[in-house]
């Protein structure tokens, strides 16, 4: 759909530049999607790998995030053995609806309610990142939190549409809960595209 360089705003690497790929094609439908246009992916141009790559050598960052829609409805293998070969460091945003593939420095697994994920991506999963909406998404947080690894970090994030109504909630559980981090979606509140 689109690569861009940017920061990162979510989760452990917060604050930290990198250039970001993001696939278009999404069927897990969360209703407070922030970017429903990249659903369709009859409705993006295709890139060869070799385009990507040479689209990515324009920035000052070796750090790269592949997010979507739903980057894993692909087998991203092949792609993620050229980048790592060009240098990168791979980084995938997913919710984890499809069979893990490709090789990656850090995976950030944020499953949704609306497709249960791939038991692939659990053991995976680096940082856990379950999107408060309302007060039962604690509970669904928990049932995912018990699937992971051990070493894997757990962030809770406030969906920005209610941010107002759950950041209080949310910081009470990190409270009564310390395995829990709380994420913000700071380029939201930095106007950072």
């Amino acid at each position: 759909m689109e690569i861009f360089y940017s920061i990162q705003g979510e989760g452990f690497y917060s604050g930290k530049p990198a250039i970001f790929v993001r696939l278009g094609g999404c069927d897990v439908g969360c209703v407070w999607c922030d970017v429903k246009e990249s659903w369709n992916e009859a409705d993006h141009p295709f890139f060869t790998i070799e385009a990507i790559i040479k689209e990515l050598s324009q920035y000052p960052c070796k750090t790269l995030i592949i997010t979507g829609g739903e980057p894993l409805m692909y087998d991203l293998t092949a792609l993620t053995s050229e980048l790592k070969a060009a240098g990168y460091r791979l980084h995938i945003e997913t919710s984890g609806a499809y069979p893990m593939s490709g090789t990656w420095d850090w995976v950030c697994f944020s499953p949704k309610k609306f497709k249960a994920p791939h038991e692939s991506v659990y053991g995976q999963a680096h940082e856990l990142k379950a999107i408060v909406f309302n007060k039962s998404d604690f509970k669904f947080a928990e049932e995912h939190a018990a699937q992971v690894g051990k070493g894997c970090m757990l962030y809770l994030q406030p969906e920005w549409g209610k941010a107002d109504q759950m950041t209080g909630k949310i910081i009470d559980y990190a409270k009564a809960h310390a395995q829990w981090n709380i994420s913000l979606q700071t380029h939201k509140y930095l106007n950072i595209p």
